[in-house]
């Protein structure tokens, strides 16, 4: 079975051993026609996980490109929605693309879209509850987050570039993004956080208070409050645990 899914994979490899038509007659030309279109299927289904990879690449190069991740990395899972797992760990190796520091975290983004658009549904809490928390209540609280949320640090604008690259946005000027995914519905939403949200974030995420999570913040001027209402706007808020004794 091994070697038939090697040789799937392989255009040079020979027809295994056995693969006969039904007339007992060896048939070379039945699996090329197989094993092409099991190329071509895998890198339809690229296609449709890096749409900002490919329009910034081209088709020729993105082409050629999942081939080369195809044959290193074949299908562990009949379940092909989040095909392309490690294509952004593949870019930062990928010579061709050497010169496209950038393309590796874009494909990265557009797999944690991927991963955001199939995470289970979670409901989220009521803004009601954060309002009507003490000052101390708040900062004693631990927050719990939706498995469609997650964050992203790039020293490249990969924002600027992702909507650029699929949705006509301005040309992209050289800085650092930090970018949250958020669905608040059916479809995921990126948001462009400001200095200190991934930050302060990450440290809700590892479990700390919002007391904690604001001291060792490097930002002292973070907006909390705009930060909290993007949260909350966007569903990503399923759960607050703080100290009710206060």
């Amino acid at each position: 079975m091994k070697a038939f899914g090697d040789a799937l994979l392989d255009p040079l490899a020979a027809v295994p051993v056995g693969l006969i038509d039904p007339w007992g007659r060896p048939a070379p030309r039945r699996f090329d026609v197989y094993r092409n279109n099991v190329t071509a299927g895998l890198i339809r289904a690229l296609e449709a996980g890096f749409p900002a990879v490919k329009s910034l690449v081209g088709d020729d190069f993105f082409k050629a490109t999942a081939v080369e991740f195809l044959r290193a990395h074949p299908p562990q899972s009949r379940i092909m929605m989040l095909y392309g797992e490690g294509f952004d760990d593949f870019l930062r190796g990928f010579a061709p693309a050497a010169g496209l520091g950038y393309l590796p975290d874009i494909a990265q983004l557009e797999q944690s879209i991927r991963r955001s658009y199939h995470s289970a549904d979670a409901a989220s809490v009521n803004p009601n509850i954060l309002a009507n928390l003490s000052q101390a209540q708040f900062l004693s609280a631990r927050l719990q987050f939706a498995p469609a949320m997650s964050v992203q640090s790039s020293p490249w604008p990969i924002h600027a570039i992702w909507r650029a690259a699929l949705k006509n946005g301005p040309a992209p000027v050289m800085a650092a993004h930090d970018v949250l995914i958020l669905r608040p519905n059916f479809d995921p939403e990126l948001h462009l956080l400001p200095a200190g949200a991934a930050h302060f974030l990450r440290a809700l995420q590892d479990g700390q208070r919002v007391a904690a999570a604001l001291e060792h913040n490097p930002v002292p001027d973070f907006d909390l409050a705009a930060f909290l209402e993007i949260l909350l706007t966007g569903a990503a808020i399923i759960g607050v645990d703080y100290d009710q004794n206060i």
